[in-house]
């Protein structure tokens, strides 16, 4: 499967804001966007303001990229959205936060979303006791997520769990740091999306 390989650096950059995808460096002087605070390239400090269409689509891509998934994937998630009861935009949301790889990533179990994809995708994780190791399966209220027995001694997991502190954990998942466990107890709340995001912009381009 396609997957973007190149300096993620770069896409906080393009985006003009952090998107914490390194995990510790991005709350370090080493943060390329602390340096840098224009868009990559070679006109990128020469870029003027963007249309409204810009605007969409440049909402779309930062969500995106900030959850790690492509665009046939991400076009499902909004049609699935769509259909549902409630705002179309905060349901979009919901369903990406409710991810698997972000859920790991929110308990503490990974430093950054892409590390956690990568640790479910080994089988690393169990979801109330069956391993699970596909990234974009959908949690559910009372969901038990746990580190499976062998894969307690990964050093990531284990520093992970030491540096969590400084993002914090969501009111809507519960974690057991002994028992290597995290409970989802409610759907996610939209306050609790720190990085600024209009969805409604989303819809918005999609809705055309």
């Amino acid at each position: 499967m396609a997957r973007y390989c190149d300096s993620v650096c770069r896409q906080c950059r393009r985006e003009g804001m952090k998107l914490f995808l390194k995990g510790d460096r991005c709350y370090s002087e080493r943060c390329a966007f602390e340096r840098r605070q224009y868009p990559p390239g070679q006109h990128g400090q020469g870029r003027g303001k963007f249309s409204d269409y810009g605007l969409q689509l440049r909402e779309k891509q930062k969500v995106k990229r900030m959850y790690g998934v492509l665009e046939r994937q991400f076009r499902r998630y909004f049609r699935n959205a769509d259909k549902g009861k409630g705002i179309t935009g905060e349901n979009l949301l919901f369903m990406l936060e409710r991810r698997l790889d972000n859920a790991t990533f929110r308990m503490g179990f990974a430093n950054t979303r892409a590390e956690a994809r990568q640790l479910v995708r080994h089988g690393h994780f169990a979801v109330n006791g069956h391993k699970v190791d596909l990234p974009s399966y959908q949690l559910k209220v009372g969901d038990v997520v746990e580190v499976r027995e062998k894969s307690r001694k990964i050093v990531r997991i284990q520093e992970a769990i030491k540096t969590v502190a400084r993002r914090g954990i969501p009111s809507w998942v519960e974690v057991d740091e002994k028992s290597w466990k995290g409970v989802v107890r409610a759907l996610p709340l939209r306050e609790e999306l720190t990085i600024p995001i209009q969805e409604q912009l989303i819809v918005e381009l999609y809705s055309k």
